[in-house]
């Protein structure tokens, strides 16, 4: 893929930013790995809790991630609590947030699309269909981001 690839024509800056919000450890460490396959594309930051989320794009010298991928089910802040936290945080609202999980709940679902999720996967316990799950997110996500977020962000 060109570095401007779906960018009408812009070239983009700067690796996609990444913050993973996952519990399980071991998945953290498995998408630490496929993601590090695509480091040209992307950075990847990984936090343990929802509350550690929250802190990491709330600290003073944060670099905000273009794309969030949150778990749901998380001791502590829940996946929704943590989506429903951003989009009441001025600072937060307008980054896209994926809720990545293993429940294919239809009620968690919905809950994830009425809390403004902006899309919802569920994660491929087989690891080439995790792989192929990563290369789609990454495809879709490096063509669609504003080439200077949040910097070009509309306030």
């Amino acid at each position: 893929m060109s570095p401007s690839a779906g960018t009408g024509g812009l070239a983009v800056t700067r690796p996609l930013r990444l913050l993973l919000v996952d519990d399980s450890l071991m998945d953290r460490h498995l998408a630490e790995e496929v993601f590090a396959e695509y480091a040209q594309l992307c950075t990847v930051t990984t936090v343990a809790s929802g509350q550690a989320a929250l802190d990491a794009m709330l600290g003073a010298q944060s670099e905000l991630p273009d794309v969030v991928l949150l778990d749901i089910n998380m001791p502590g802040l829940s996946g929704f609590e943590v989506l429903r936290a951003m989009k009441e945080h001025p600072q937060l609202v307008r980054i896209p947030v994926v809720m990545l999980t293993t429940s294919s709940h239809d009620q968690d679902i919905t809950q994830a699309y009425t809390l403004h999720a902006s899309s919802y996967l569920i994660k491929r316990m087989n690891f080439q269909d995790f792989v192929a799950q990563v290369e789609g997110f990454l495809e879709f996500w490096t063509k669609v981001r504003l080439t200077s977020w949040p910097e070009g962000a509309p306030s």
